[in-house]
């Protein structure tokens, strides 16, 4: 491709609303171009990177035996009513009213993928399978930033296995699960898979690829000691509990405190203090309350140290809900007699360890002091409730935990029967007639994340840094001077279209700017390889190579470029 003709101008300064540094060149090197907030065309290179991308992803998923498809964005109301997921996902879903009903443009396709398969699946004959496609995907996203890292429409890579049973969907999910890893590896970039939680999409197990890069806005705990990866919303920590003792002797009577203006942990623990009763954010019990689909309450229970994770399936009270429940003081909750008032305590496993806490006292303005577990309040419920944090506890090896800013770049989840049962129609006749219910797996690439990530982690100062397996050319071919050199602009074309002939992919700057602007866009634009066509050089005979990733150049004779180029790029997509 000649520059001359490419669809491109770059950017000396990127765009005001440009924070991410991958944001800043995708922008300015004309991958991308903004049309709205989280709304992205792709450009000529932009495009070309995309499909290298994709055509990574579809090789792994293929080898699996997965077969490619494609499902409408547009999905009717009632089948997302159906799993309940119309009122779940209600803050991201966009909905389309149309003379034929009601839609959604769809942020994921579990729905629509029963719908497409379930009379080509209807027999355990044809099972198991799985299918996968490379689809345009709707969220309204709230906090739409950094490019291509938040947005409201975004191209993912989704697939779907449908097994006769929790065996055959293991099975189904490890193929998967490894051709996420050989995905990433080929790309090249940085990731591990850990340990995390299902969200809205339902299930148990399951994996997110965690890429670290400052950019993150998730966090990942990683032991250092063992192979321990886990999201922060699914991470536990080791808790040394102390055996179960009963005998209250010697510790404190509950004591009330009037504290009228210490609504939350940390006023809390300087008014009671300064009551006389030293107390640290540790020895204050945080009550937090919740609800689930039904409406139950439930307390959660966690150090006031700490911060709390909202276990999934719960959401927290809004202030408009803890009006219509009088007996909850917001500010001065306690877990004395919650049950009395039908909500279920679920405790932090820490609070087992310590057991006497300072807490809120049920009524308006005041905090106890002395609360003790099994005597002054119940547990319904044990779980690990707390966020990690650094320096944590491992709970596989004791070992210290440490957490790591990362994006997900993909998540895998075993549904089981979370969508089957929900779905009459997501099952199969087995071998003695009977219906049976499908053993699902679902699997996620963000694709158009990804590139975002990948700018992060193959770039510097002066532009991208492409790795040649999804660079959008391989070599870029600069005559300097051409203008005013026939033999540079000569050569440069010869070498250009050498490399066309052996199936290289290859950029020419053939606009006569000069060398000065002419690099410079050649560096923004990052394609791996920069063959420099000089008056000095060609007075050796040579030709410079530049390797955009170190700036390390090769001096090469005019007649061998191509065979050294081809020796260069052997393997390294």
């Amino acid at each position: 491709m000649q520059m001359s003709q490419l669809v491109f101008k770059s950017l000396r300064e990127p765009p005001s609303e440009a924070e991410a540094k991958s944001h800043k060149l995708l922008l300015r090197g004309a991958y991308i171009r903004r049309l709205a907030s989280g709304v992205y065309s792709y450009l000529p290179l932009g495009m070309k990177v995309l499909s290298k991308v994709s055509q990574i992803v579809r090789e792994e998923f293929d080898r699996t035996g997965a077969q490619e498809i494609l499902l409408p964005a547009l999905h009717p109301i009632e089948i997302w009513e159906a799993t309940g997921r119309a009122a779940k996902m209600v803050d991201v879903l966009m909905h389309v009213e149309t003379k034929g009903g009601s839609f959604v443009l769809g942020p994921t396709h579990e729905e629509a993928v029963i719908e497409a398969v379930k009379q080509d699946l209807s027999s355990y004959r044809d099972l198991p399978a799985t299918v996968y496609q490379i689809q345009t995907k709707f969220r309204d996203e709230p906090r739409s930033r950094f490019g291509l890292m938040r947005t409201r429409e975004f191209i993912m890579a989704d697939g779907y296995s449908f097994d006769v049973d929790q065996e055959g969907m293991r099975a189904s999910y490890k193929k998967i699960y490894e051709a996420y890893n050989r995905i990433f590896s080929r790309i090249g970039v940085p990731f591990e898979p850990v340990e995390a939680d299902s969200g809205a999409i339902g299930g148990d197990v399951n994996h997110e690829f965690m890429s670290p890069a400052d950019i993150g806005e998730d966090h990942y705990a990683k032991c250092l000691s063992c192979d321990y990866r886990a999201n922060i919303e699914a991470a536990k920590r080791q808790v040394a509990i102390a055996s179960e003792a009963r005998d209250f002797k010697g510790l404190p009577e509950i004591t009330f405190h009037y504290t009228p203006e210490a609504p939350g942990v940390e006023v809390a623990v300087r008014a009671i203090s300064a009551l006389g009763v030293p107390l640290t954010e540790a020895d204050m019990l945080k009550c937090l309350v919740a609800k689930d689909e039904t409406g139950s309450l439930f307390m959660l229970l966690v150090p006031g140290d700490r911060e709390v994770r909202v276990p999934s399936g719960l959401s927290m009270l809004t202030d408009e809900e803890f009006k219509e429940f009088p007996f909850l003081y917001k500010g001065f909750i306690g877990p004395m007699g919650a049950q009395d008032n039908g909500v279920k305590v679920i405790a932090d496993f820490s609070v087992a360890a310590k057991r006497v806490f300072a807490t809120g006292g049920n009524k308006d303005g005041y905090h106890v002091s002395g609360a003790v577990l099994d005597r002054d309040f119940i547990v319904d419920e044990f779980r690990s409730l707390v966020a990690v944090r650094d320096g944590d506890s491992c709970p596989n090896c004791g070992g210290r935990l440490t957490l790591v800013r990362a994006v997900e770049i993909g998540h895998t989840f075993q549904l089981g029967l979370t969508y089957s049962n929900l779905l009459s129609q997501a099952s199969f006749t087995g071998s003695d007639g009977e219906l049976y219910p499908y053993f699902m797996g679902c699997y996620g690439i963000g694709v158009t994340r990804l590139i975002a990530v990948i700018a992060e982690h193959f770039s510097d100062e002066r532009g991208l840094c492409w790795p040649t397996s999804v660079a959008p050319y391989e070599v870029v071919v600069v005559p300097l001077g051409a203008g005013r050199s026939l033999e540079v602009e000569r050569t440069a074309q010869s070498i250009y279209d050498q490399l066309l002939d052996v199936g290289i992919e290859t950029l020419i700057d053939d606009r006569r700017l000069s060398a000065g602007v002419s690099l410079a866009d050649c560096e923004l634009i990052g394609v791996p390889y920069e063959i420099i066509v000089g008056t000095k050089s060609l007075a050796e005979g040579s030709v410079e190579v530049k390797l955009r990733r170190d700036d390390s150049v090769t001096k090469v004779q005019v007649g061998d470029v191509v065979s050294f180029m081809t020796e260069q790029l052997r393997g390294s997509k």
